[in-house]
């Protein structure tokens, strides 16, 4: 059998890290570091969250976070825009940025520009390949970088890059990069439709590193709503942005009949989560809501271990921005718990409704509240539910085969020498 080939190192550039929402990411890093490759991680954003998932302080690469407001690090940037003028890539990158610019005429393009310049002088030498995760601001950063220094590029798609970035714009980033995988069928469908061949583009499911969990609990409640002292548990998990549809989950939940007790947590940040507390005192139910911020991923297990049925009601915001496959689906499934959901986007690709889980039609609150009132009142189907859920994740969404896949073509990249020289120190 021939060896496996050495991969060159990489640079994985995110927007922020580390994010409490972006597990997916974090278990890619530390299952490919596992698997032997060599990384380094480039963040736009510094972090914002008390809170670290434990699997990312596992993570060994090292992290470097760019100029997040280019005003705020003066210094690093003029430093890394004189070392640019003297690339022999500098003249394509500024051929691409000022056809960008004219067509997206805003401050944020000339700081991906800048944040290019300084990523550009500050990569480790022996980095010979970027890969990003997003298709957005993130890809625009790393495609700038690759063109001033000669470096190879990939990319991961998700969900908001892929329906809020322009055409014109993915379009020409998918010419460039070597390659790209994405996470739904959906997403791939629309990407592959824009790419230079179909291939291009591959659909790469997360997937869940179930060692990460425990077993799920051997037996579950019976509760069914009738005891006041003793009310069904609701839980959703995700930031409070308008493509969750928390908004509607809050309507179905006030027009509960009476008779059913139940309580309800809400676990993430979020720009609406203020609006969320408040549109629950509105509808008289704020007594039997908690919003509890953003949790650990421990402490969101232990509360999917607890709860009779999970909910993620996702649609389309006006913004156009949408969810691809929400992983918390999976986290639930993983301590197979009964799952509602929106039969929209990725979702269906891994929860059936009526097989794994109960979904319903994206913004439609009354549909939503039916499901919950009746999964509520039945606990042999929520326990049906999610035992079927929890196989269909062991079986087809384990996160095996999608790293097998991000690790094969790492190590087959074929990449040039970088044409930048070191940084003197």
């Amino acid at each position: 059998m021939p060896p496996t080939p050495s991969p060159p190192r990489i640079a994985i550039a995110v927007k922020g890290y580390p994010r409490l929402s972006e597990t997916f990411i974090a278990q890619e890093i530390l299952a490919l570091e596992g698997r032997g490759l060599d990384l380094e991680i480039w963040s736009l954003r510094h972090p914002t969250e008390k809170a670290v998932h434990p699997m990312n302080r596992r993570i060994r690469a090292r992290v470097a976070y760019l100029p997040e407001y280019l005003y705020e690090e003066p210094l690093r940037v003029l430093k890394g825009a004189l070392w640019s003028l003297r690339q022999p890539g500098f003249r394509a990158l500024m051929r691409t940025f000022l056809a960008d610019l004219r067509r997206d005429l805003t401050a944020n393009r000339v700081r991906r520009l800048g944040q290019a310049f300084v990523m550009g002088r500050e990569l480790s030498p022996d980095v010979r390949h970027l890969h990003v995760h997003y298709l957005h601001t993130p890809a625009s950063v790393v495609r700038y970088a690759a063109l001033l220094t000669g470096r190879t590029w990939t990319f991961s798609a998700h969900a908001k890059d892929i329906w809020t970035t322009p055409d014109w714009e993915k379009r020409e980033k998918l010419a460039e990069a070597r390659w790209g995988v994405t996470c739904t069928a959906e997403g791939a469908r629309h990407l592959k439709a824009l790419a230079p061949r179909p291939d291009h583009v591959s659909l790469v499911y997360h997937g869940l590193d179930l060692s990460r969990f425990p077993e799920p609990p051997e037996t579950r409640s019976l509760r069914n709503g009738s005891d006041p002292a003793d009310p069904v548990r609701i839980v959703s998990v995700g930031r409070a942005v308008a493509k969750k549809g928390f908004d509607d989950l809050l309507k179905a939940l006030a027009a509960l009949p009476p008779d059913l007790h139940w309580q309800f947590v809400h676990v993430g940040g979020g720009d609406l989560l203020e609006s969320l507390k408040a549109q629950a005192r509105r509808d008289g139910i704020a007594d039997r809501a908690a919003f509890l911020g953003p949790k650990a991923q421990p402490d969101v297990v232990a509360l999917l271990r607890e709860a009779d049925l999970f909910v993620l009601p996702s649609k389309k915001a006006r913004s156009g921005d949408q969810d691809g496959l929400p992983n918390v689906l999976m986290e639930a499934a993983s301590q197979k718990l009964a799952i509602v959901a929106s039969d929209f986007a990725g979702i269906p690709e891994f929860i059936r409704d009526g097989s794994e889980g109960q979904l319903v039609p994206p913004g439609d609150w009354e549909a939503l509240s039916n499901a919950l009132n009746l999964l509520a009142r039945e606990p042999g189907r929520r326990h049906a539910y999610g035992a079927a859920a929890f196989e269909r994740l062991r079986r087809d969404f384990s996160m095996e085969g999608g790293i097998d896949a991000l690790e094969a073509r790492f190590r087959a990249l074929d990449c040039p020498e970088p044409l930048n020289p070191p940084v003197a120190a």
